[in-house]
């Protein structure tokens, strides 16, 4: 039988249609449209009905733009902690959302119907910007399904929904019931270039460009009566700012109680400053000499007077703790309309909360030098102006952090303006949140610590903004008296009809059409009203997307996780829980998982500016969603991380790994009948059933690691059994007896029954994680009693039973080094030319006494661990294992390629070792 044909016949090849390529951009479609057809998800749920619910809830994406490699990274992880759950034996139903309103899609709407929004009603507009998230949407969920993400897509929530907006006033309304709302005037965040008061969630710190000026205000009050030194002389108080545009709105100069301040005398004229920082002063200055005429403390100076430098007013002197003497002159300019410390100090001391700054951030009328001027366009006028008449001491550009708008990246100023807040303290809702974020577990837990912090320094909530594509804030005014007309019973009222009848209403419906029968002013008994122009601050809609939970047993309240990137400390998570707290008394979450952002692969923000975005469709048009969810599966998602095309191939290699794992268990499976030919557990090879428990324990990892959601413990786990356990060693040495031995034989059926186990509970351990290439390989594996349609049906497997008992499995622990000595002198052996084939090598062992019980004990077996064809074992004489190699003598099976001394003694296969000539004769007979 030499015709190496027919020899090949005779050997069990691996056989399987789970191709080595995987074709994922062509094939996951293929799935997705299967999953569909089949409705996969539905069954889940359906299969998971009597079982205990787990809910993600869902934080909305913006419905403006596709999704980018955040959005994606955010996705994919729930869909880990969803079907994980799944599997884990809840029922976990994902219902996904979409934050529709608000400030960004107005302003592309906008941009849009350029000229011709100016002939359009408030309805029209709102029907665009409606269609415009409708658009996006639409996108993004396929974009999201593309991705594999299992979820209730015909039925999401949407802010912009009739019954989701009327829920939302709902929940303001609690907050009515509790007193926390008013209107008020005070300083807020304010985007000239949009048009509105933004929150502290809609901020971002960036470098900007100010003026740094010192400006002297001339003291008008006699000093002299206080301080003798001083009579007869001209005193300014110093004074510095980075924000010179806010000069016009100065009322006060504050000081600090505490700190010694000192009247200094220099270039001829005297200044008063912190006594500290005078040395300082004088060089930045350029003061050649220095004089102190006096000292006092800043206590003495409150309600003293200077003349403001170019206008007509008088500054008042005002003590405030905030003073520092970090920076400056110890000596703060304040403008009670331009500065949150600035307006507490100015409700202090009784003043106007004055802002001379309109809502396109220009300068009204009133200051008529600078009137119709963009503030930050003032800014160098203004300093222009003080150091032509002399009240500027030095002026220069620095570079600092500065607030901007989170869309449109301009600049913001602090405004003072009337808008709706919620009181932080009115009502407790501080102290309760305090208290609630005690109880949820924050992961990583440093985050308790920042929301904690978040909450403790947060001013009121500023909830209304000058827009209209939104949710406007229940409100009416006396048109006689102008009296607010604000409460609970108005609020719920109004939310019926928009539940009915959408936000639409609110703009065609008049102010006694909205209103309940018979409402009159409480103040003055008028029934003639007109309605709030101001909409609600969308982080107000999207903290209020809990109230979709609690209403059937599988969506209960509070949801048990929330999940998203680590700025929504001051957005999603931050809102959520003050509404949950205000509505419920209660954390809308029980767990609170943060992630981080996405940088390209030299740390950067990835930006169109930098030309470095990477988006999420050109990695699965051309690798395919897999391996996207493979990174992210790889990564410590708590921190940032980075992404490039170098990351990328190593990802299509580690995912190949896999592949091919699954795929050469599959080819050596492919005649194996579970139900009629496994082999009981106390029946098995040895060496099988070391390999089921070290998978076992590797199993508990795996499951353990998904309970604590650490997905990259999950992944690096498996991926180690995969490449180590697995491909380096036991399907290595399986290779010859899954091949060679007989078909039927109880050895080959033993490691096809130990495969068969691994592969399926590899597939349903990794279905989370690749959910597209497990089910394409569960639907090539051999059928079995109880094989789910799906692998994504299966409940995660139990791994409490041991496999083998613990000393025999250390045993075998134990045989692991002695095995990568061998190889290591194998591979020298074949550097070295004694050898090519491993199978070509005998090893002489020379064993430790106290390792030689082992090693007799396993030493029939120690030839085909090694592979090699002869191991010959002796006692050494010191205390380390030798193993030294040489070149077997006997003769070559044409079979197998195990040398054997039994080659050619066959008169009927002469070319044949005992076992194949046996295994051959079976075939032939």
């Amino acid at each position: 039988m030499a015709d190496k044909d027919k020899i090949k016949d005779t050997l069990n090849l691996p056989r399987t249609s789970f191709s080595m390529k995987a074709k994922l951009a062509q094939r996951e479609p293929e799935l997705i449209n299967r999953w569909e057809e089949i409705k996969l998800y539905e069954k889940i749920l359906q299969e998971r009905k009597n079982r205990p619910p787990f809910v993600l809830h869902d934080g909305p994406p913006y419905a403006n733009g596709s999704i980018h490699l955040g959005t994606a990274m955010n996705k994919i992880l729930k869909d880990f902690i969803v079907r994980s759950k799944n599997m884990q034996g809840f029922k976990a139903l994902y219902v996904p959302g979409w934050d529709c309103h608000g400030l960004p899609i107005e302003i592309k709407v906008d941009q849009n119907l350029g000229e011709k929004k100016k002939s359009m009603s408030v309805i029209e507009i709102r029907e665009e910007c409606k269609k415009y998230a409708l658009k996006y949407v639409e996108i993004q969920r396929e974009q999201f399904k593309r991705l594999g993400v299992f979820a209730t897509w015909d039925k999401p929530y949407l802010t912009m929904n009739p019954e989701y907006e009327g829920n939302i006033i709902r929940f303001l309304a609690a907050f009515f019931a509790s007193g926390n709302i008013y209107k008020g005037k005070k300083p807020v965040y304010w985007c000239a270039n949009c048009g509105t008061a933004l929150a502290e969630a809609e901020i971002e710190y960036k470098d900007h460009e100010s003026p740094s000026i010192f400006v002297k205000f001339p003291v008008i009050s006699d000093l002299s009566v206080k301080y003798s030194e001083l009579k007869g002389k001209k005193v300014s108080i110093l004074i510095w700012t980075t924000t010179p545009w806010t000069i016009p709105a100065n009322l006060a100069i504050a000081f600090h109680p505490d700190f010694e301040y000192a009247a200094f005398e220099a270039g001829g004229e005297v200044f008063i400053a912190a006594h500290r920082l005078i040395p300082v002063l004088a060089e930045t200055l350029g003061f050649e000499k220095t004089r102190i005429l006096a000292t006092f403390p800043g206590k003495e100076m409150e309600g003293l007077k200077a003349k403001h430098p170019f206008i007509e007013r008088e500054s008042l002197f005002v003590l405030a703790d905030y003073v520092t003497l970090d920076q400056g002159t110890g000596a703060v300019h304040t403008a009670p309309g331009h500065g949150y410390d600035d307006y507490l100090t100015g409700l202090k001391y009784k003043m106007d909360i004055y802002t001379p700054v309109d809502e396109e951030g220009k300068f009204v009328s009133e200051i008529e030098k600078y009137a119709g001027m963009n503030v930050f366009e003032a800014n160098n006028v203004i300093v222009e102006d003080m150091e032509n008449d002399g009240t500027l001491l030095k002026t220069e550009n620095i570079v600092h952090s500065y607030p901007h708008c989170w869309r449109c990246k301009r600049p913001v100023i602090f405004r003072a303006t009337a808008q709706w807040f919620i009181s932080m303290d009115k009502s407790g809702l501080r102290k309760n949140s305090l208290e609630e974020i005690k109880k949820v577990q924050w992961i990583p837990s440093w985050g308790e610590e920042r929301i904690k912090d978040m909450v403790e320094m947060r001013p009121d909530w500023c909830i209304s903004r000058q827009r209209s594509w939104g949710v406007p804030i229940p409100s009416f005014y006396c048109r006689k008296c102008g009296a607010v007309l604000a409460n609970e019973k108005i609020a719920l009222h109004i939310a019926d009809i928009f539940t009915r009848e959408g936000t639409n209403s609110w703009f065609i419906k008049s102010a006694e059409e909205l209103l309940p029968l018979d409402t009159k002013c409480t103040e003055c008994g008028s029934n003639q009203f007109e309605k709030e122009n101001n909409i609600l601050d969308v982080w107000f809609e999207s903290g209020a997307s809990h109230s979709i939970l609690g209403k059937r047993e599988d969506l209960p309240w509070p949801a048990d996780i929330y999940i998203e990137g680590h700025d929504q400390y001051r957005g999603w998570f931050n809102s959520s829980l003050l509404v949950g707290v205000a509505a419920k008394n209660k954390s809308p979450f029980k767990t609170c998982i943060i992630h981080g952002f996405v940088l390209d692969e030299k740390g950067r923000a990835m930006s169109k500016s930098l030309g470095n975005i990477i988006e999420p469709e050109e990695i699965v048009s051309r690798n395919g969603a897999e391996i996207l969810r493979l990174w992210i599966a790889m990564l410590n998602y708590k921190e940032d991380a980075r992404f490039g095309k170098e990351t990328g191939q190593r990802l299509v290699d580690a995912y190949r790994k896999i592949r091919n794992t699954w795929r050469f268990i599959l080819g050596n499976v492919y005649d194996f009948f579970p139900d009629k030919e496994s082999i009981a557990l106390k029946d098995m090879e040895m060496f099988d059933r070391w390999m089921l428990e070290k998978f076992a324990r590797v199993g508990r990892k795996i499951l353990k690691a998904y309970d604590e959601y650490e997905y990259h413990t999950v992944f690096h786990a498996a991926y180690n059994f995969f490449t180590v356990d697995l491909s380096s060693y036991y399907l290595d040495v399986l290779k010859d007896r899954l091949y060679c031995s007989g078909k039927n034989s109880k050895i080959r059926k033993s490691a096809q029954t130990a495969l068969l186990s691994i592969l399926k509970d590899t597939l349903i351990l990794m279905a989370p994680i690749l959910p597209f290439t497990t089910d394409e390989a569960w639907e090539n594996m051999p059928g079995f009693r109880k094989k789910s349609e799906s692998v994504h049906l299966e409940l995660f497997p139990d791994f409490q039973e041991p496999r083998l008992e613990d000393v025999i499995f250390e045993e075998w622990e134990k045989l692991v080094p002695v095995r990568e000595q061998v190889l290591k002198e194998l591979e020298i052996a074949r550097e070295e030319r004694l050898i090519g084939n491993s199978l070509e090598a005998g090893v002489n062992l020379r064993v430790p006494a106290s390792y030689m019980d082992l090693i007799r004990k396993y030493e029939a077996m120690l030839a085909s661990l090694f592979i090699v064809s002869e191991v010959k074992v002796a006692e050494g004489s010191g205390d380390e294992l030798e193993a030294n190699i040489f070149r077997v003598k006997s003769e070559k099976c044409q079979r197998c390629w195990n040398y054997s001394s039994y080659v050619g003694e066959s008169s009927a296969y002469p070319e044949f070792c005992k076992r194949c000539e046996d295994v051959v004769k079976e075939i032939n007979n």
